[in-house]
């Protein structure tokens, strides 16, 4: 870490602020509890933990699930909020850069919401103001009545002009994966663009927690191709800046899973993504293997994060962490209220 970095970025304040929001998280015991429980008693049990304060702020306009989702996605967006208040010089910059998922994220939420007529409500609720967006840029996405208003309504931002090369491919598909590739390949090339060539031990430990998240998502758009009885080029839903593989040897291992699943055994990930493997072996649909292979990118920043202490790996495991309680409180609530069991919620969780 150069002199210069290091005094511009306050690593050892946020990463010990990190750490005890890190300790607050649900753990798999909480989570055990909590499939047993219906929405009324998972309410009353977030309103005893770090979610008191939303639960409590929200209570009064909403209630049962609805309440839930609010208080999530709000406790959300306010500990990324603090995250930013934080940090200073290039450690700002390279976890705001990283925040922008939640914009992607929010693109994709009304892209979905539009293309199956949910209603303005029922996609509001799944957004999670805690990217960059604009609230009056959030406001006209919603208010969207059809995927060509909310890429119009893109028009200017990072993801306008991708969205608009990918139209031609939705209307001749029908169907909202090219949109939905152009906001991923968006959002990633973004982070890793700009970065020096030649980095100093901090820019190399973060374009390392980029490149396996990027290795990650291409191996699981991969293995959806692999399984899918298409004519679509893989090449078209590689995203640049992994180290994996190449798009051309992409195109080639899609037609052999078999074929695909060693070249990832042998390669630097072999060892994280062991447990994720041996689930695809097992497991009758991709379901279970993309659960696996969260659990595994987890685990991969965790390690970063042990190793390197001192660096923006820390702070970057501790948002896939959040997020993942995040999404395992949504999908045990939504389970409860769709009456699902225990053990079928279970199945639907990303724990390691």
């Amino acid at each position: 870490m150069s002199a210069s970095e290091y005094e511009t970025s306050n690593y050892e304040y946020v990463n010990a602020r990190v750490r005890s929001r890190r300790a607050s998280l649900f753990d798999d015991d909480d989570y055990r509890k909590l499939v047993r429980m219906g929405p009324g008693e998972i309410a009353r049990f977030m309103e005893e933990s770090e979610y008191e304060e939303e639960m409590n702020r929200l209570g009064s306009r909403h209630s049962g699930v609805d309440l839930i989702e609010y208080a999530l996605n709000q406790n959300l967006a306010n500990h990324f909020e603090d995250l930013l208040r934080w940090c200073e010089g290039r450690l700002y910059d390279y976890v705001a850069r990283y925040l922008r998922k939640f914009d992607a994220w929010n693109v994709k939420t009304v892209l979905r919401g539009v293309y199956s007529d949910a209603s303005a409500g029922d996609v509001e609720d799944d957004l999670i103001r805690a990217g960059e967006f604009s609230e009056p840029l959030l406001e006209s996405l919603v208010a969207a009545e059809s995927v060509e208003d909310v890429v119009a309504a893109l028009d200017g931002t990072i993801f306008g002009e991708p969205l608009v090369a990918a139209m031609e491919d939705y209307e001749e598909t029908d169907l909202l994966v090219p949109l939905e590739n152009a906001v991923d390949r968006t959002f990633y090339e973004m982070l890793i663009e700009g970065l020096p060539s030649n980095p100093n031990r901090p820019t190399e430990l973060y374009v390392e927690f980029l490149r396996a998240e990027i290795d990650f998502r291409n191996l699981r758009n991969a293995l959806r191709l692999a399984r899918t009885d298409t004519d679509m080029d893989p090449a078209e839903y590689f995203i640049e800046g992994g180290r994996l593989f190449d798009a051309a040897e992409l195109r080639q291992l899609v037609d052999d899973e078999a074929l695909l699943v060693e070249r990832i055994r042998e390669s630097t990930y072999g060892d994280d993504l062991s447990d994720a493997l041996r689930v695809l072996d097992e497991a009758a649909s991709l379901i279970e293997f993309e659960h696996a292979l969260d659990a595994a990118l987890l685990e991969y920043a965790d390690t970063l994060s042990n190793r390197y202490p001192l660096s923006v790996c820390p702070v970057l495991s501790f948002v896939l962490a959040k997020e993942r309680e995040v999404d395992n409180v949504r999908a045990i609530a939504r389970g409860r209220e769709a009456g699902l069991s225990p053990d079928q919620i279970e199945e639907e969780l990303v724990t390691i």
